[in-house]
């Protein structure tokens, strides 16, 4: 891209930075919580471009003073200078441009949110079940090397391991924006424990990541929501058979995209504490309409896309996981490694940071830049 075409869109960057931090600071603004979270959001953005913005204008005039410098200067030492801070500033030029153009690409809404991530064995029986909790266990120690917290909001196991279900928060700073890449079908080629021929089989299990609703998102008249409390089973002290902390919930709510109204029911009984398992409850709420009322954004957004990179499509198969040859293939971006043993260990973040390049390229090209 040319420099001056490059600097024309830039323009007024700089002046909305600073309207934009103005305004976060007005009361009537922060009074105003959709609004505040709208500019706070769109501060964060416009504070990366400020900062690359700045920085390229220095490097343009660093390069046009040592042209300058050494169209106009007779004094070797002074050319010397002016030709090392030449070399240095161009040489910096073009990867400050491609960082810019990444950020003048709008980002998706959603990525800084955090994530709600549902795990289901598929085909395969209790080889799917086993390998969903595989999965499972894999996403928790990638969230623990991010430093996210994860939260199990519940779980169906498996008869012979693993889970048939699992549904889990993750919060933590932009988390739907990585974790958003592995929704899909993730495909296992193994021998299975209970395979007494050696053969190897192949199962599957399914994996939505969704962005988790906060409460400006959805429309939610908590007068309607009908709550019921229950003892929470399992093992545990005294408090889990005697104190009624588990909580449901029943809400009919009236689907906008197809006009029906449904009624939602939602268990919890993640912790002991009656108003936390409320409250979780009511964030799965949000973030089940949620989900449902962006279902159209999200085939929007997937029908644009050619690589289908990172859609949300659940249906899609994107990721193999072989096990006899120690590969794993992820079949969006051809990307084929076979560190198998470790990438279930949670070291996926070679894979996403190549999905996160696929994407970026695909962006640019949509975009001209």
């Amino acid at each position: 891209m040319a420099e001056n075409s490059l600097l024309s869109r830039l323009d007024g960057i700089e002046s909305r930075f600073e309207e934009v931090s103005t305004l976060i600071t007005d009361p009537s603004v922060i009074s105003d919580m959709k609004r505040y979270v709208r500019l706070t959001k769109e501060y964060k953005d416009l504070e990366k471009l400020t900062a690359a913005t700045r920085a390229y204008r220095t490097l343009l005039d660093n390069v046009k003073e040592a042209r300058e410098v050494l169209e106009n200067e007779s004094d070797e030492e002074m050319r010397a200078l002016a030709k090392e801070e030449l070399d240095s500033s161009a040489s910096k030029i073009p990867e400050m441009e491609e960082e810019i153009k990444l950020l003048l690409i709008p980002a998706d809404p959603e990525d800084g949110k955090n994530a709600i991530v549902e795990i289901r064995g598929g085909t395969g029986g209790d080889e799917a079940a086993i390998f969903a909790g595989d999965l499972f266990k894999m996403y928790t120690k990638y969230c623990e090397s991010k430093g996210w917290n994860v939260a199990v909001t519940s779980f169906n196991e498996g008869t012979a391991g693993g889970f048939k279900e699992v549904v889990f928060s993750v919060s933590g700073e932009g988390v739907y924006g990585i974790l958003k890449y592995e929704s899909g079908v993730h495909r296992v080629q193994r021998v299975p424990a209970t395979e007494t021929q050696g053969r190897v089989h192949t199962s599957a299990a399914t994996v939505a990541v969704l962005p988790e609703a906060e409460e400006f998102d959805v429309e939610i008249n908590e007068g309607e929501i009908k709550w019921d409390t229950f003892r929470s089973g399992g093992a545990g002290g005294q408090n889990v058979n005697k104190v009624e902390s588990g909580v449901r919930l029943r809400y009919m709510w009236k689907n906008p995209n197809t006009g029906e109204t449904e009624e939602i029911l939602i268990e919890c009984t993640e912790t002991r504490d009656q108003p936390k398992n409320k409250e979780r409850a009511l964030s799965r709420l949000r973030t089940f309409i949620y989900d449902k009322e962006h279902q159209k954004y999200l085939d929007d957004i997937a029908s644009r896309r050619k690589t289908m990179v990172s859609t949300g499509d659940r249906s899609a198969k994107i990721r193999t996981y072989n096990y006899p040859q120690g590969r794993i293939t992820d079949h969006r971006i051809n990307y084929t490694i076979y560190n198998l043993s470790a990438f279930m260990d949670g070291d996926i973040q070679d894979c996403i940071d190549h999905l996160i390049v696929a994407e970026n390229a695909e962006k640019l090209k949509e975009s001209e830049l």
